[in-house]
């Protein structure tokens, strides 16, 4: 095939959700081979995993899916961003950081600039929508993806979570944080 147009990023619709169900599920079993159970990685369902997508598309509200394309046009990665969710910022959700949820590129497409492609492109969405931090859960074994998100600018921040994944495991999670704007100036006091 030759190539239709530069590689990209755009918003997803709902015609992508095979394709995205596709490489999130040939992205974790290359990525989590080694971190999860044998049975759960070839657990990974694509035809669930695309239901999943198509109902978060057509359910308005602030989370955004982003699909990477390469120059032929096909889908190659995908991202999740809305606000964070997590106990300890949801207290006071004004200034609650913006999250990435998902983001995973098709193994054969690794290192081609994508992953980059779709982390600015998710910040610059979490920008849109007002947010001043970001934060992504990462598997703590996962050192490919931990090394290029702090080689990214994101670190730690302390938090971190223990998933429980078949009957046996549990896969422990990092967080990693960054600010992506300055934060608002107060406004200063008035003199009556």
């Amino acid at each position: 095939m030759s190539p239709t147009g530069p590689d990209a990023v755009r918003l997803a619709r709902t015609s992508d959700v095979d394709d995205i169900a596709r490489v999130q599920v040939r992205s974790w079993r290359a990525s989590y081979a080694t971190v999860l159970p044998p049975e759960i990685v070839e657990g990974f369902d694509e035809a669930d995993i695309a239901l999943e997508w198509g109902r978060a598309l057509l359910r308005p509200g602030p989370d955004r899916l982003l699909v990477a394309t390469d120059g032929s046009g096909a889908v190659v990665g995908a991202a999740s961003v809305g606000p964070s969710q997590d106990p300890d910022v949801v207290a006071d959700p004004g200034s609650a950081p913006g999250e990435i949820g998902v983001l995973v590129v098709e193994p054969e497409a690794w290192r081609r600039g994508h992953g980059s492609r779709l982390l600015a492109a998710c910040v610059d969405l979490l920008l849109q929508a007002g947010h001043v931090e970001a934060v992504i859960w990462v598997p703590l074994a996962d050192e490919p993806r931990r090394a290029f998100l702090q080689s990214a600018g994101w670190g730690p921040d302390g938090a971190y979570r223990d998933l429980q994944v078949g009957d046996d495991a549990t896969m422990r999670e990092v967080r990693l944080a960054t600010v992506i704007a300055d934060p608002p100036e107060e406004a200063a006091p008035q003199d009556s």
